[in-house]
């Protein structure tokens, strides 16, 4: 095994230049395969005292004994640079634009190459800044710190790069060149620790670039310890320091490797970290080496390098330390202080220590804010009106990174209904545009209360899921024909055994056509009675309501519950048996409620007014016209013409449909021919609104099949006819359909 050391005298002319250095090889050797992926253990974080607070978008750029260096962005594109106290939190801001390690309490932050070196034990013992330029001359860069000590860079007459020790001596700047030769290009400190520096080098001999590392004795005049060659390392390079150890990263061609160097046997271990050209190695902690790849919290995908991992350099364990990391500083002590998270403890900055066995880590500074995806916003209206705006509703949420996959869940409070939706991630705005439908668009969704709740999951894996949570109130006009409290029109069918079924509507068309939303049954036993009847509002609430007349003549009213079932039946009185034809859910009287109509076998056309008292619904017939024994079909349909009230439609026995106007005084004007080939269908239903124009429509049911007619507001036109899937191939099957 070859090295060479330099104790006990000055570094000569051949130190620093690898054309004529001895160097310290020492033994490459690679990481066996087994390093590659063991099991990674996760380390417990712990904590002994409140944090101190650190801003959100704070790096750590150094650490002392009493505090920490941190730099932020400024908003301008610079940064601002501050120290921060363990003890109290205090903070106090410094000059400059980079903060760097000097792995001590004195703070160096520089911008160009002007250089600030303050010792933040001493309060208001801020020194004059170090203008390098003044001092070595053009071309003069600063390279890093140790304590005090800064070493800077000066091109030589041949253009090639000269290493310097600059101090402040009672005052006094002092300036001392500590390489020789011709063919140095370039240096770095990775690391500083006890009075040592690690410096990186490298050097052109004119036909190629050679790299080299070396150490450098604060306390005894210069002194090198050793030095050695290494590979490409770059801009990126960050490395560490110990007593036992020298660790830095190296650029392979396609890789980015962690070289680490036991300094007692002189013999170096390679281990490959990944691609990225940026993998930060952390420093050394007793024997472990620390390693993590920046820029996991904005990644769009997980990556095992972004966690900050402890790998062993005695055996082959493997510790996962932090979920990510951003930046590192090597504390005097030789712990090592790391920006990152912890989806325990959420953003800060960490100690990494030696405590024997697995390295401890404990929280120092806070952000105050969880690792992983956060919700910062949302703008969900108060009030839904799904009536406007083409029955769409916009629901948007803020969130912290593009990176978040959002699955969002409305529920209705009172039924439980929900409807959820993922907006994949690629945004920090994730968006839904609802159309007021239920689950799969199954249904309507119901008009009330309702909570929306966002559950935000990292694409990269890194940190806990987002929650959040709100309210907000769907409301739609009333239509007489909704049982279900969703503002869509419900038709309702008894089939030949007697079973009632509800068949929802979409409150919009879809595709051109009146579509059909989903059958439930609500009853069985209907087979008792001969005319089933909607009859709007009869108690005062949302709901639709029905009548009912039995075979023996009475009439029983059906209140609707509000979520598509109906109430017991309320008996309302005995021998409408006198009636051929009953109609009800018309405001003929206008005072809001809806009537109903009925005419015997005479002829004679009778008017029930509404009370509005849901046990007593209907006041004493008044005689409203004789004549209209030329009817089989009678139709409450509400107000479809725009008239002063609600309207009536009777088809006559040649099929021809006439439209009674409603006049609001329970009479109406003369009959408007509306047209023929009506007898086709067995049922013509008032329907309510089918598609949300504010006008009410009719259903025809027949043999035939089955149509939806769209009231225009023409007393002339009152209608046009559009395409249903309601009832489709079941012109047979119901009995009865109102």
């Amino acid at each position: 095994m070859n090295h060479t050391r330099t104790p006990g005298s000055r570094l000569a002319a051949a130190v620093l230049t690898l054309g004529t250095v001895t160097a310290v090889t020492g033994t490459l050797v690679t990481a066996p395969a087994a390093f590659a992926a063991p099991a990674v253990a996760p380390a417990a974080v712990t904590g002994t005292q409140a944090p101190s607070p650190i801003p959100a978008d704070a790096e750590i750029a150094g650490a002392g004994t009493t505090g920490f260096l941190t730099a932020r962005p400024d908003g301008a594109g610079g940064r601002t640079l501050a120290w921060t106290s363990y003890a109290d939190g205090a903070t106090t801001p410094l000059p400059g634009d980079t903060g760097h390690d000097s792995g001590s309490d004195v703070a160096v932050t520089s911008e160009g190459s002007t250089v600030h070196v303050r010792d933040m034990n001493q309060a208001g013992s801020a020194a004059p800044s170090i203008e390098l330029v003044q001092v070595l001359g053009q071309g003069a860069q600063f390279v890093g710190a140790s304590g005090s000590v800064l070493f800077a860079t000066k091109p030589d007459h041949y253009g090639k790069l000269d290493l310097y020790r600059v101090t402040r001596i009672n005052g006094v700047v002092y300036k001392e060149k500590i390489s020789y030769g011709t063919t140095n290009t370039g240096f770095k400190v990775v690391g500083s620790s006890a009075g040592e520096v690690f410096i990186l080098g490298s050097a052109f001999n004119g036909a190629s670039t050679t790299y080299f590392s070396t150490t450098y004795k604060l306390a005894n005049g210069g002194l090198y310890d050793y030095t050695t060659p290494v590979g490409r390392w770059t801009a990126a390079t960050t490395g560490g320091i110990s007593s036992a150890y020298l660790a830095w990263t190296e650029r392979a061609s396609t890789t980015t490797e962690a070289v680490v160097h036991t300094r007692a046997q002189y013999k170096s271990t390679r281990y490959t970290l990944g691609v990225d050209e940026n993998h930060l190695l952390a420093g050394v902690v007793g024997d472990w080496y620390l390693s993590g790849l920046p820029g996991g919290a904005s990644a769009p995908s997980p990556n095992p390098s972004y966690a900050l991992t402890a790998r062993s350099l005695t055996g082959t364990a493997k510790v996962k330390l932090l979920e990510h990391v951003t930046s590192a500083a090597t504390a005097p002590d030789g712990s090592v202080l790391v920006r990152g998270g912890s989806a325990a403890e959420g953003e800060g900055l960490y100690r990494i220590t030696d405590l024997g066995g697995t390295p401890s880590v404990t929280q120092v500074a806070s952000t105050g804010l969880p690792t992983g995806p956060r919700v910062t916003g949302s703008v969900v209206p108060a009030v839904v009106d799904l009536d406007t705006n083409g029955g769409r509703a916009t629901l948007e949420w803020t969130l912290s990174g593009s990176n978040v996959d959002l699955a969002v869940t409305l529920t209705h409070r009172a039924t439980g209904k929900t409807f959820t939706q993922r907006v994949p991630a690629g945004s920090t705005t994730a968006r839904i545009t609802w159309t007021g439908v239920l689950e799969n668009g199954s249904a309507g969704a119901p008009n009330g209360d309702w909570q929306w709740s966002v559950v935000g999951t990292p694409t990269n894996g890194i940190g806990n899921p987002a929650y959040a949570s709100g309210t907000f109130k769907v409301v739609r006009r009333a239509n007489a024909h909704d049982l279900n409290d969703n503002g869509s029109t419900d038709i309702v069918a008894r089939d030949a055994s007697g079973a009632l079924w509800r068949d929802d509507t979409h409150d919009w068309p879809i595709g051109g056509r009146v579509t059909a939303a989903g059958r439930t049954k609500i009853g069985t036993g209907w087979n008792i009675y001969d005319r089933i009847e909607a009859a709007g509002n009869l108690a005062g609430n949302p709901a639709g309501d029905f009548v009912a007349r039995d075979t023996a003549g009475v009439l029983w009213s059906y209140l609707g519950n509000g979520n598509g079932t109906l109430a017991a039946r309320t008996r309302i009185g005995s021998g409408w048996n006198a009636y051929d034809k009953i109609a009800a859910g018309s405001d003929l009287t206008g005072d809001g409620r809806p009537d109903l109509v009925a005419t015997d076998t005479t002829g004679a056309l009778w008017l029930y007014r509404a009370t509005g008292d849901w046990k007593a619904p209907y006041a004493a017939r008044t005689k409203l016209a004789t004549g209209w024994n030329i009817y089989n079909q009678l139709t409450a349909v509400g107000n479809t013409a725009g008239g002063a009230a609600g309207d009536l439609l009777a088809r006559d026995t040649a099929g021809v449909l006439w439209l009674h106007l409603g006049k609001g005084d329970g009479t109406f004007a003369p009959r408007v021919r509306v047209g023929g080939g009506w007898g086709a269908f067995s049922e013509l239903v008032g329907a309510g609104d089918l598609n949300n124009d504010g006008r009410t429509d009719l259903i025809g049911y027949g043999s035939g099949g089955t149509w939806a007619y769209l009231g225009t507001g023409n007393t002339a036109a009152p209608f046009t006819r559009t395409t249903t899937n309601l009832y489709d191939g079941e012109g047979t099957k119901f009995t009865s359909v109102s």
